[in-house]
């Protein structure tokens, strides 16, 4: 594996802006290198996957597909292109062990850069070095971050019907993600009744005042935030909150927008059922001169479903025997945050997610540790031609 190419590469990656539905220059630069190494254009698609996304876009999952110079179930290697919007503008740069972003307000982008630079380098390689490998499908994903659009609207046929599913995000390469959290977002639109602020205060209903009553219900009651109900655990935050015009005017209309999160998908919908029920309530508390009151409208949208994979899955004992080959050991563990891997499982791909070296994420202090990228990198040659098998049928 050539380490200095594949620094060189996540570095101009990371530095390329690519938000999520904006990811065309990413896909451009993946194709590119792609094509320098002999890859013909026959062999590189792009599905519809954002025509289909609520979000839109600029490009679908961009998918190759090898034919096999050795038999085996064929393998899906994967990562996702876009990132989060404090990225744009990242201007990579090496500081001893890391890759940080020059400019401190910033975020470096390795999340998840390194990852498609991690499936880039493995397919370059193989193709460069004429490794021999089973049937292989890599596939570089969009809309990653604002709900696993890309994945979600997927064609699975383009995928050729993989057996070992392997995807690269965040955290060390050592750590197996075998299972993630599942996440509702919700819509709220709360409608009041307008009037002059000044002169007949009386006559309006404000939206906001059910808001704010709504939001008080469900802090007092422990429905926002970290929400723990016996041995029930999940999570909730009101992210977004937008209305009002003016301040001599009782606002009218307020539009919230919020997520529940759990493991538990019963205890995930009796989160999103108690937020329905505080802002109902708080509507029929709110009420003018004249007894009219204000009321809500609720939508509630499955970003993702929860999903544990078993240590026996074969593409977990798989990815451990490869972890291990490295002379490092795995560990699992189940992710508080949504992943690709949460839609690929729940349309019939198991998937284990790898990490490859980021640090801090979605943050301004993010950075790539360039060693545990390097050994991401390795693993993903290994679980790409085979090698590391795990024993036993799975």
């Amino acid at each position: 594996m050539n380490n200095r190419r594949a620094v060189n590469l996540v570095t101009q990656m990371m530095a390329i802006p690519g938000t999520s539905g904006q990811e065309q220059q990413v896909a451009d630069f993946v194709r590119s290198h792609l094509r320098k190494s002999g890859l013909p254009d026959s062999q590189i698609t792009v599905d519809s996957a954002h025509r289909r996304s609520p979000a839109g876009g600029e490009t679908g999952n961009l998918i190759v597909k090898l034919p096999g110079t050795k038999p085996g179930p064929r393998r899906l290697l994967m990562a996702h292109m876009d990132t989060v919007p404090l990225c744009v503008g990242s201007q990579p740069v090496r500081r001893g062990a890391f890759i940080e972003s020059k400019d401190p307000e910033t975020a470096l982008g390795g999340d998840d850069r390194a990852g498609a630079t991690v499936v880039l380098c493995t397919a370059l390689d193989i193709l460069e070095r004429k490794l021999t490998h089973p049937p292989l499908t890599l596939m570089w994903s969009v809309q990653e971050e604002i709900g696993l659009y890309g994945v979600r609207h997927a064609t699975l046929s383009k995928l050729g019907n993989p057996k070992l599913c392997f995807n690269w995000d965040g955290g060390l390469p050592c750590n197996l993600w075998i299972g993630a959290t599942g996440a509702y977002n919700m819509d709220i639109e709360v409608s009041g009744i307008a009037s002059h602020a000044g002169v007949h205060p009386e006559q309006g209903v404000s939206a906001i005042g059910i808001a704010g009553i709504a939001i008080a219900d469900l802090q007092k009651n422990g429905w926002h935030g970290d929400v723990r109900k016996g041995r029930s655990r999940g999570t909730s935050n009101i992210g977004i909150i937008s209305g009002g015009a003016a301040t001599n005017v009782v606002t009218s209309a307020v539009k919230l927008r919020a997520e529940a999160r759990s493991h538990d998908r019963r205890f995930r919908q009796r989160i999103v059922n108690e937020f329905r029920k505080a802002f109902e309530r708080a509507a029929r508390q709110v009420k003018n001169d004249f007894g009219r009151q204000g009321h809500v409208h609720f939508e509630q949208d499955l970003r993702y479903e929860s999903f544990r994979l078993k240590r026996t899955e074969l593409a977990v004992r798989t990815a451990c025997a490869s972890v291990k080959a490295e002379g490092l050991q795995p560990t699992t563990g189940i992710a508080n945050g949504g992943l690709d891997a949460n839609w690929m499982t729940a349309r019939g791909l198991p998937t284990v997610t790898l990490g490859c070296g980021q640090q801090a994420v979605h943050t301004v202090d993010e950075s790539l540790h360039i060693d545990s990228f390097l050994t991401a990198c390795r693993l993903g040659l290994q679980l790409a031609s085979g090698n590391g098998q795990a024993a036993g049928k799975g």
